[in-house]
């Protein structure tokens, strides 16, 4: 399953729509003579305004189907780069009060159609069905101008999530954290021979590095997050701890690289303190003490000890990782 928001299709503003209603009703209403062309004028309006109002909700995903970690990600986003909802009613279900409020437009747009279609045809005159046709117009305006701000909050929305990193929740997943420095970034270059994508959370500046490699004709994601997991829970805001709750849907084993030589420029007990709180948010995945830069300090306490400088023992780590996660691929038949 890919980014499940990148294709999402642009928003239009309320005046789009009404423009577009009314302009194509007018060509319909000048095809046809006397009522058919008032009939003509309003089905077209009304069907325009009720599809198109469909139109935007429907190409969302269903939030309740999404991958765990895509809508706790989505939560995040839209808490941190938009002013959708109130202060106390951000995110998801904020977003969700929009969807559902052009819903209601669209079905409003469908049911004026059908109430002053009634009236056409019992309409004394053609004045009187020409009157009809312009309080249905009047009336289908104002339903659409009500969700103005709904259709802008929806519109924001998207250009905030439509970025989002591609990663796969489908594929098994090991995410590399630790501090700054201890050589994460290398790790995942190494071993995924450089093929490895860089993107960037829509709320942070820094990036996510993800690559990938294939064990067993079975594709992993490797996934490190500077920013977000290379540094205590107390220096990051909210939405970043959003972020995290997404990560821990995500995460299959944890790798947390220490230095023990201090070249990082963090002493190995603020490391360690690190890899503890880790341990504590990561309950459902297991997490791998790795000692990286071993060539020049073993002094502490690791699961595995590496260098990658000096191509030693990378693999051995790989495959601990790749033991860790212990995926076996679903089949799609009984044995």
């Amino acid at each position: 399953m890919s980014q499940p928001f990148e294709n999402l299709p642009t928003t239009p503003r309320s005046s789009e729509i009404i423009d577009k209603a009314f302009s194509r009703a007018s060509r319909a209403g000048r095809a046809k003579d006397g009522f058919d062309a008032q009939s003509s004028m309003l089905q077209t309006a009304a069907n325009i305004c009720s599809d198109n109002l469909e139109n935007v909700v429907t190409e969302w995903p269903d939030f309740d189907d999404l991958d765990p970690f895509y809508r706790d990600l989505a939560d995040a986003v839209i808490t941190g780069e938009t002013a959708i909802g109130s202060e106390d009613d951000r995110g998801v279900d904020a977003l969700r009060q929009h969807l559902s409020d052009v819903t209601w437009a669209s079905r409003k747009a469908a049911d004026i159609r059908g109430e002053y279609h009634t009236k056409l045809r019992n309409a004394s005159d053609i004045d009187h069905a020409r009157k009809l046709r312009k309080q249905a117009f009047a009336r289908l305006a104002d339903v659409v101008e009500q969700v103005e701000d709904s259709l802008l909050a929806i519109a924001a929305a998207r250009e905030a999530l439509r970025d989002l990193p591609d990663i796969r929740p489908d594929e098994p997943t090991i995410v590399v954290a630790g501090y700054p420095n201890v050589g994460k970034s290398s790790f995942v270059n190494a071993v995924t021979r450089a093929s490895n994508e860089i993107n960037s959370y829509p709320f942070t500046t820094t990036e996510i590095h993800v690559g990938h490699f294939e064990d067993d004709h079975i594709r992993y994601q490797l996934v490190d997050t500077p920013g977000l997991l290379d540094r205590p829970p107390e220096e990051r805001n909210e939405i970043e701890s959003q972020a995290v709750s997404a990560l821990e849907h995500l995460a299959d084993a944890v790798l947390v690289l220490v230095d023990a030589s201090g070249e990082c420029g963090y002493p190995i007990a603020v490391q360690l303190e690190l890899r503890d709180a880790l341990r504590e948010r990561f309950t459902d995945a297991p997490v791998l003490t790795i000692a990286n830069k071993s060539d020049r300090s073993r002094d502490v306490e690791a699961d595995y000890y590496m260098s990658v400088t000096e191509d030693e023992n990378v693999d051995a780590v790989l495959r601990a990782a790749i033991d860790a996660v212990d995926y076996e691929p679903e089949l799609p038949f009984d044995t």
